[in-house]
């Protein structure tokens, strides 16, 4: 599993197949999450772009933003992983908070143009990708190691990974820019 990926590969037909409503909703609120984010970063000043998310998360906002940009096939790779049955044990907190330091690193002089069109690059990829899951698939339970090792669901790992990340830093980032 490629930490530092950037794009997701995907042959699947967007429109909705039957029987995967709820591929169809998850899918759907990871655009809505993905399009919130974009729209609000495109409003940012350049010092806004530049300033730090937190006082103990001092990464830049647009790298927060190519960060939530460029994980999304990481988090789809961990939910196809679950949907097959497959235990991921290899993803731990201390791999994301090293990938992360390597990519505020790499990634600390990012265009807010080009990370935008990547947040809805692989955005659109991750819910066309989420749409082609089964039910079946979404209920399907493995151990996850950044849930402790607890069996969860595909459809778990989608909505705590891809679908919430996009909110959670966009709450993160108005709070800092206070608005």
């Amino acid at each position: 599993m490629s930490a530092t990926a950037t794009t997701i590969e995907s042959n699947t037909d967007q429109q909705e197949i039957p029987g995967h409503r709820r591929a169809e909703a998850l899918a759907d609120r990871i655009e809505q999450g993905a399009a919130l984010l974009a729209a609000f970063a495109e409003q940012l000043s350049e010092a806004e772009w530049a300033m730090p998310v937190t006082a103990t998360d001092r990464r830049p906002i647009g790298v927060i933003v190519h960060h939530v940009a460029s994980v999304y096939p990481v988090e789809i790779e961990v939910a196809r992983a679950i949907a097959g049955g497959n235990a991921v044990t290899e993803v731990t907190w201390e791999a994301v908070a090293d990938m992360n330091a390597k990519h505020a690193l790499e990634q600390s002089a990012t265009s807010k143009a080009d990370t935008i069109e990547l947040l809805r690059r692989n955005s659109r990829t991750a819910a066309t990708a989420v749409r082609a899951f089964t039910d079946a698939e979404l209920d399907q339970a493995a151990p996850f190691s950044l849930s402790f090792g607890a069996p969860v669901t595909a459809q778990f790992v989608i909505e705590d990974h891809a679908l919430r990340h996009s909110w959670h830093h966009l709450a993160r980032i108005r709070k800092a820019v206070g608005r």
